[in-house]
């Protein structure tokens, strides 16, 4: 077998640095694996102002950088790597990537979630320079303009009135008739005067070169075009959770969050920070706070091990 190494943290970002940090610190030595996307959602994100410690704001990939390199100043092993498989139906757990396989008496993950996204080449082109899947990172940039928000769940609703305090205009664009949302939610909106919904709408593209000026949508019903102005688009039409890998190894919600209580998840040795498990505040800042309880609650379990297997080794 491979080295065994006291912890293995999967993704590489604010959560799972900050993991790496306080686990260093700790000198536990842990490993953490990346990946290709690594920095997750940040590493999209043009400017960072609500981040504490930087008044000026800060670039999304300036600051994960760094949070790398912190992380490595106190000796935190990075792999830049996906991974591809893990086992944890025995201890020590195995983790393996395209080139090599690793061995792990405690395990933190922090893979993260993606946004949903339209899937048009506009959208990809502006996004951080007003597409953004995050009204509470970015709403602030558009202070008194008119924005338009994709959706008709509880999360769009929710953008839309966080956005309708600080917009002079919402429009709430959706593709059929009706919101999916929460009865209470959807009143919300609907009695805001400072929102406007377009029902059976379906964005066609995004409209703006280097910046958004408006949306182009299509009538499902009648097939007429407009474009609607708007200084930036929020879409909110949900998050998918990196947890592909974990579907058979531990207990996920209906939409595929890992379950945790704290950050224990529901195989022993087994931590879970930021947005994997987090499907209510989605902020760097709480993912990283999410990350330093995953590592210290790591710290405090290998040691309760690590103890327990040596009593027991001497009372063989």
């Amino acid at each position: 077998m491979s080295q065994v190494h006291n912890v293995i943290i999967i993704g590489g970002g604010p959560a799972g640095l900050t993991a790496a940090i306080y686990a260093a610190r700790a000198n536990v030595g842990p490993v953490i694996i990346e990946g290709y996307a690594a920095g997750g959602q940040l590493m999209i994100t043009t400017e960072v102002e609500n981040y504490p410690g930087f008044p000026e704001g800060i670039q999304g990939p300036e600051l994960m950088q760094m949070f790398r390199g912190q992380a490595e100043r106190f000796g935190a092993k990075l792999i830049t790597a996906d991974v591809t498989r893990v086992d944890l139906s025995s201890r020590p757990f195995g983790v393996w990537t395209d080139a090599d396989e690793l061995r792990a008496h405690s395990l933190i993950i922090s893979t993260g979630a993606s946004a949903r996204w339209l899937g048009l080449d506009s959208e990809t082109r502006l996004r951080g320079f007003g597409v953004s899947s995050c009204a509470t990172c970015d709403g602030f940039f558009f202070r008194d303009r008119e924005l338009v928000v994709v959706g008709g769940g509880d999360t769009a609703m929710e953008e839309a009135l966080f956005l309708a305090r600080i917009a002079s205009k919402v429009t709430v664009v959706h593709r059929r008739d009706e919101f999916r949302a929460s009865r209470i939610m959807a009143d919300r909106v609907l009695g805001h005067p400072k929102i406007a919904v377009r029902w059976n709408a379906e964005v066609q593209q995004v409209i703006g070169d280097g910046v958004v000026d408006g949306v182009e949508v299509r009538d499902a019903v009648t097939g007429a075009v407009e474009v609607i102005p708007a200084a930036a688009v929020f879409v909110a039409i949900g998050h998918d959770p990196n947890t592909e890998l974990f579907v058979d190894e531990l207990d996920l919600d209906p939409s595929g969050y890992i379950l945790t209580d704290g950050t224990r998840t529901s195989v022993e040795g087994v931590f879970a920070c930021g947005d994997v498990q987090d499907t209510v505040y989605r902020q760097a800042i709480t993912a990283a706070a999410s990350g330093c309880m995953a590592a210290i609650d790591s710290e405090r379990w290998l040691e309760a091990a690590l103890h327990q297997a040596s009593t027991s080794g001497q009372h063989a």
